[in-house]
């Protein structure tokens, strides 16, 4: 399903000609990286500890075998910079309509403002939702997160539902 994604995609930002494309084994370390840049992801436990690498190149290699999913990375000069993670989700709601979901939404903190994001999120709402055959996307976002709150809303996402989470304990 998401393998009909127009990837990989170059752009433009800021700081000069990008590439969103695919996730491979290979960008496994990159992505921890990435999650663990961000202060609230490493509050949560994503600090990029070796003894965790185990656990998430598993999680890459289910994500990427699973046709409704999609890990997506962001190149600039050679290095990896950003990443979102897409899920095609069919539902009976709004006459059958597709939703694309978007998590794990990361640019490397010292990139952010550059355009990046701005790009990416274009993307998926231009591109990717109609590719997929996707009436709307949505995604959550943490309740701390004001600043990309304040992204979201300049590209046009509603902050129309209140979410809810609930943690199940491990065994």
């Amino acid at each position: 399903m998401l393998d009909a994604l127009p990837l990989p995609h170059p752009f433009e930002s800021r700081l000069g000609s990008a590439l969103l494309r695919r996730a491979t084994s290979a960008d496994t370390d990159a992505v921890i990286a990435l999650l663990a840049d961000d202060p609230i992801s490493a509050a949560r436990g994503d600090v990029a500890s070796v003894e965790d690498r185990p656990a998430y190149a598993a999680a890459l290699r289910e994500i990427l075998a699973e046709p409704s999913n999609d890990l997506l990375v962001v190149e600039l000069d050679g290095a990896l910079v950003g990443t979102l993670q897409l899920t095609s989700i069919p539902g009976m709601a709004r006459r059958g309509a597709r939703r694309l979901l978007v998590e794990a939404v990361r640019v490397r903190s010292s990139l952010r403002s550059s355009g990046i994001g701005s790009a990416v999120m274009r993307w998926v709402g231009e591109v990717a939702a109609p590719a997929v055959g996707a009436t709307m996307v949505q995604l959550t976002s943490d309740a701390a997160r004001t600043d990309a709150h304040r992204f979201y809303e300049r590209l046009g996402y509603v902050g129309s539902h209140r979410g809810f989470k609930y943690t199940v304990s491990p065994g």
